[in-house]
């Protein structure tokens, strides 16, 4: 203002002076969110790629040798595992799952079910003893080829922040929208998926949060058919579920088990009974094996679970 007065400069020129000044307000403001922003992002960034700079412990052999389909049998030879050192998971576990087969592992939390499930497409390595695919020790395989012929449907679902289309594609990326909707058909999902706002192409969340839990089971289970895996392992995959829901996602199970092999781990007596086998679980042990028939005639660990629960629960 003072100069201003002294005439050394304008009165327009002491406006534009103010006005340049306010006009760099927003932009300073904005810089310094964004410099904050990118900050953050660089943290993230580091976290993200420690995680992906970890060498998982499970790694081909430099002689591995490919998949070539699924033919005769699994074969668990004297198998021992644990998590922790000094607390036996399985212990002398011998089982042979044949192709074709829908064998059912029932048994009391910790029996060592969901590890058994866990060594078939060899998340974990067995501490002592062989799993063997058609012959094969599965260590000698290459881990790609064989998680191919393997469809996991487990309790938990895992779905991607993304559309219904993209979730049931997740790894089979050449599949079309016509082989989407066919697998949703298939495990009883297309109803509900045709009524979200934009079909198939209809964004679910984080974890599919925008879904009921028998409708995330449910799109599992469409992943699984696309997948078109030869085997199939179920972990409790309608335990958490209503009554309704249950027998939703139950049809669509059944429709998925067809002409697969099966290893399915439950407690509820309608899925339990449908399979060929049998094989109840005690500390890491098969004490029992038989069909449910079978079982129930030997008046054993078997007949005595379901006299006193009416089924198989997580004690």
């Amino acid at each position: 203002g003072r100069e201003v007065l002294h005439e050394k400069m304008t009165s327009g020129e002491l406006v534009a002076f103010f006005t340049s000044f306010a006009l760099m307000l927003d932009p300073i403001r904005k810089f310094n969110e964004l410099n904050i922003r990118f900050n953050q992002c660089a943290a993230a960034a580091e976290n993200v790629f420690a995680i992906l700079d970890v060498k998982p412990e499970i790694q081909d052999k430099p002689d591995a040798r490919p998949v070539e389909g699924f033919k005769r049998e699994i074969r668990f030879e004297g198998v021992e595992f644990r998590y922790r050192e000094g607390q036996p998971v399985l212990q002398g576990f011998d089982f042979t799952l044949r192709k074709g087969e829908v064998v059912a592992l029932v048994g009391a939390s910790g029996a060592g079910k969901s590890t058994v499930l866990g060594l078939i497409p060899r998340f974990f390595d067995p501490a002592r003893g062989i799993v063997k695919l058609d012959g094969l020790d599965l260590r000698d395989l290459q881990l790609d080829s064989l998680r191919a012929q393997v469809a996991l449907v487990t309790q938990e679902v895992f779905l991607f922040h993304d559309t219904v289309a993209a979730n049931v594609k997740a790894g089979v990326h050449f599949a079309s929208d016509e082989d989407v909707e066919r697998a949703l058909k298939a495990a009883q999902a297309w109803d509900y998926v045709q009524g979200l706002p934009q079909g198939i192409h209809t964004t679910i969340g984080d974890r599919g949060q925008k879904l009921s839990g028998g409708e995330r089971q449910r799109l599992s289970i469409a992943r699984a058919i696309l997948k078109n895996a030869p085997i199939l392992l179920l972990d409790e995959a309608t335990s958490a579920l209503d009554t309704e829901n249950e027998r939703l996602v139950q049809a669509a199970l059944d429709e998925l088990m067809v002409g697969r092999t099966a290893v399915v781990v439950a407690h509820r007596l309608s899925t339990i009974r449908k399979a060929h086998r049998i094989l109840v679980m005690e500390k890491g042990r098969i004490v029992e094996e038989g069909s449910h028939d079978e079982l129930l005639e030997r008046s054993g660990a078997y007949a005595r679970a379901l006299a006193l629960q009416g089924g198989f629960g997580q004690s």
